[in-house]
């Protein structure tokens, strides 16, 4: 047996050592993007300096009803994967790992296929699956594990259900009024919306999920370093006999008669009669809706995982424990989507989309625009890591420029996705979740994340151009 890693492992390895040195926390970056944005508005637009503050602080609070909508999913993304029989799922997953590179390769699969329908569930789906696959294990890498349970929210899920640009493109009310006027130019795409016809449900789109399913897949098992090598769960001091993120027991009732509030709390009736009342709202909701798959939502979306952890959880009593655990993993959407929506107002009271979308074409044609749009969605995703709010900023001028080149709308949104996502490997904020339930900090796992990066980067650029060329302008 050999007891060296390979080539891709110490690169893995080594990328760690650096990554713990150089990345800042995530709300740094929030907070640059800012100052940068506020620059670029005085330099590029003919804006006084109080008129872009103005801007800013007019539109600091414009994503509150998104950045809610945003939490929500990581809590009842949680909320579903604590449930009892999640968890028997898992564990039943979790046997199936024999080898360190097959349990890393295992939590990988699973993190991305379960962050195509939901990325907040994935988030803590991947983690639970990964403390599992550690206990059984014996010589697999914790480290490789936590950064597996991580690639779905790098990768595949901004191509899927909850894929913030094609639900914001695909739900009434999700944008601002004049970004839609920009997407509608004046009536070619009507209302401004974009169906999910046109965006994740591509078969352009499904087959660049196929084939980055496989690719990170198999990085991810070359990445893994041998037993010799590996720092297992205790080396690294975390302790897996700690259920690590399971949803609280409920305090048992004291004996004696039962009053009737502690009854209801503890008693499946009222969640049967709200997940009836559930289901029957949106069997209503699908069946009136002239194409089901184009009425999802992210209310829709939010809705739905909500009566499913209702159900599956049984009790109220049960329900808000898990919903009081999950809720801590949303502070940093609360506290970092305002500073975004105070930059996308920079952007479009200023003007200085129109400049930005000037320079787009300058230097892009209608074959290469998606891989522009890919790369700058990247380099920008670093220091705005949200792809809701990032799309607020940036839809607006990529849009224009893609209506003035004559690109398929929908693809470009499709190429934004899959540039965004991988930002999500080179910056932190949305593995603290993930990495507080592991027990980890971001330092452990960006080694191996950096090397996934490395090998979408230029498969994402070279998806975008060739598949993008099949599509005509607009939709």
């Amino acid at each position: 047996m050999n007891d060296e890693p390979g080539l891709v492992a110490r690169a893995a390895l080594r990328l760690t050592v650096w990554t713990e040195r150089w990345i800042p926390d995530a709300f740094i970056f929030a907070l640059l993007a800012t100052v940068l944005i506020f620059i670029a508005a005085l330099v590029w637009t003919p804006s006084t300096p109080g008129q872009v503050i103005d801007a800013w602080g007019g539109g600091f609070w414009d994503l509150i009803p998104f950045t809610l909508q945003m939490s929500l999913i990581i809590i009842t993304g949680h909320v579903l994967a604590t449930s009892g029989p999640m968890r028997a799922a898992i564990r039943a997953i979790a046997g199936w790992a024999k080898t360190p590179r097959g349990a890393v390769a295992l939590v990988t699969f699973f993190a991305l296929v379960t962050s195509w329908f939901n990325w907040g569930f994935s988030l803590i789906f991947s983690a639970v699956l990964a403390r599992e696959v550690a206990r059984r294990v014996a010589g697999v890498d914790y480290r490789a594990l936590a950064a597996a349970s991580l690639l779905g929210i790098g990768s595949i899920w901004a191509q899927g259900l909850s894929g913030s640009a094609a639900l914001q493109m695909a739900t009434p009310g999700a944008l601002q009024p004049q970004i839609r006027e920009i997407v509608a130019a004046g009536g070619v795409v009507p209302g401004g919306m974009i169906p999910f016809r046109d965006t994740i449900f591509l078969w352009q789109s499904l087959a660049s999920v196929a084939i980055e399913i496989i690719v990170v897949v198999v990085v991810m098992w070359l990445a893994t370093p041998p037993a010799a090598k590996a720092k297992t769960a205790p080396m690294l001091g975390v302790n897996l006999a700690d259920e690590g993120g399971s949803t609280p027991s409920p305090k048992s009732q004291a004996p004696g008669p039962i009053p009737p509030g502690a009854w209801l709390e503890h008693s499946p009736l009222l969640n049967i009669l709200i997940v009836a009342m559930g289901a029957v709202f949106l069997f209503r909701y699908f069946d009136r809706a002239a194409e089901p798959l184009n009425a999802l939502s992210v209310n829709i979306i939010n809705f739905s995982f909500l009566m499913i952890g209702i159900l599956l959880h049984r009790t109220p009593a049960r329900l808000m424990h898990a919903v009081a655990a999950a809720t801590p993993a949303a502070w940093g959407v609360i506290l970092q989507f305002p500073f975004y929506a105070g930059i996308a107002a920079i952007i479009t009271t200023t003007h200085l989309n129109e400049r930005l979308a000037n320079a787009f074409v300058s230097i892009s044609s209608p074959y290469s625009f998606p891989a522009v749009v890919a790369i700058y969605s990247a380099v920008l995703g670093v220091f705005v890591p949200s792809g809701g709010s990032k799309w607020v900023i940036e839809a607006p001028y990529v849009m224009a420029a893609a209506h003035e080149l004559k690109v398929h709308l929908g693809w470009v949104v499709a190429s934004y996705d899959l540039g965004e996502a991988i930002a999500n490997l080179l910056q932190p904020f949305w593995m603290l979740p993930t990495l507080g339930m592991l027990g980890l900090r971001a330092r452990d796992v960006m080694g191996y994340t950096f090397i996934v990066a490395l090998a979408l980067f230029p498969l994402v650029i070279l998806l975008v151009t060739l598949l993008g060329a099949t599509l005509p302008y607009p939709l």
